[in-house]
Formats: C-alpha cells, structure tokens, sequence
C-alpha cells in the first residue's frame, strides 16, 4: 500500500508544484497516474521514491516512511524512471549484476530471472553490449528488467510503455496484471488514455498539484453522471483548471 498524507512540493521562488496531495493506493490493483505536461506527476513520484526530499506532509510504502526508513522503503519499490539514460558505460549485463547485488539477489535466482525476462524483452543476445549502443526501448527494457530482479511489492513506473515495441509493451502490461493479481501495488503514470482504460482499475488525475479525481470508471462515471470515455472526461477535467 502507499499512502501520501498532506504532501507539498514547492520550488525556490516558485508556486507549490504539489499542494496538499492525498492519496491511498491500496494492495491488489493497478492505478494510473494522469495528468497533463507540468501536472506534478514526475514529482510526484520522484517524492514517492526518494529521489526528491518532501517539503511538508508523508509518504509511507507498505508502513514504511519514504524519509524517516528510505532503505526499508526502497527495498521493497521497483521504479522505473520517465528517462532509462542511466549507467550508459556499463553493458546490459553488468548493469543486471549491478541491481541485483544492490538487493541482495541469489546467483541462482539472478541468472533465472534475467534470463528470462531479458528473453521475453527480447534483448538477451544484447546484453554484452553497453547500454549507450542500446535504442531508446531498449534501454527502457533493461531499466525494467532491472527492476524487477528482487521481485519488489510495489511497482512505481513513470511513463514505462514509452518506447517499447508492441510486443513488449503487451508483455510488460500482462506482468502488471500478474503482479496486482497476486496482491501486489503497481503504480504507473501515462500519456496514453487508451491504455489506462484498458489496464487500470483506478485511476488518480492530477493537475496543478492538486487531486482532481481519484476512483474506478464506474465511479467517474457516476460522478460525473457521464458516459464518456476517459479521454473525454479528463480533457474537461484538466481544461476546467
């Protein structure tokens, strides 16, 4: 479960980015993250993760506080963030190695893992390459791949379809169901609305830093009294702002 109490977000000389955010991602689904260019929503996981300190309120994943016990929170994330430019020098399987030393992961269950997703990612016979050789959607899949070595409870993924193939995308999309299926969190923010439609059983929109909505379809709908679909509503949502 995450839960951000009251969290604000401002930067030196500038408006709040994040106002007051609250928000209960429960075990068990996948909810998606929407909302418009400079709506707040890298911030907003980058708070969740750690890697932006909190101005004012708190974050907890699965009870843990993301400020007051970042290391036992960040053991049980896997973030995948809105760039994979990252660790260019290193080749795909150093940078696998590298992750999965980080957590701890067993040899065995390393070289099974990696074998196996990097497979379906298609990017196995890759690996002895470095990752500045890698496309865009590549560097995307070994990020993912990456993240999902130490098996975490709690997926955050900033924009993670961007840049995959068909193929992968739908894979990538079938192990997000899979891990909310077993009770698990998985968090995603996107630009596609088709996407979240078809994926999501919820959805959070955000805009100006602030929660617009947060609920199933069916609650947006009864909300709203609308049968619209969620392109529809979001549009006149965030132009409403």
């Amino acid at each position: 479960m995450i839960e951000i109490k009251e969290v604000s977000k401002h930067y030196s000389g500038q408006r709040k980015v994040i106002n007051r955010l609250n928000l209960t991602i429960p075990d068990g689904k996948i909810v998606g993250f929407l909302g418009p260019n400079g709506a707040g929503k890298s911030t907003t996981i980058k708070m969740m993760t750690g890697v932006l300190p909190i101005d004012e309120g708190v974050i907890t994943l699965d009870g843990n506080d993301i400020e007051k016990k970042p290391l036992e929170a960040k053991r049980i994330i896997g973030y995948v963030p809105d760039r994979p430019d990252l660790f260019l020098r290193l080749k795909g399987l150093e940078y696998l190695n590298f992750i999965a030393d980080i957590y701890d992961v067993p040899k065995e269950v390393r070289q099974e893992r990696i074998e196996r997703i990097t497979k379906q990612f298609s990017i196995y016979n890759s690996l002895d390459d470095y990752i500045q050789s890698y496309s865009h959607g590549m560097r995307q899949k070994i990020i993912v791949t990456g993240v999902l070595l130490h098996d975490p409870s709690i997926w955050i993924l900033d924009e993670p379809l961007t840049g995959l193939d068909p193929k992968s995308a739908y894979i990538l999309k079938e192990m997000m169901r899979e891990h909310a299926n077993k009770g698990k969190t998985v968090f995603f923010s996107s630009h596609g609305l088709e996407v979240v439609e078809q994926l999501c059983d919820e959805v959070a929109i955000i805009n100006n830093g602030e929660l617009l909505f947060y609920g199933t379809l069916e609650d947006m709908k009864e909300t709203y009294k609308s049968d619209q679909s969620l392109e529809q509503v979001f549009l006149e949502l965030t132009s409403n702002e």
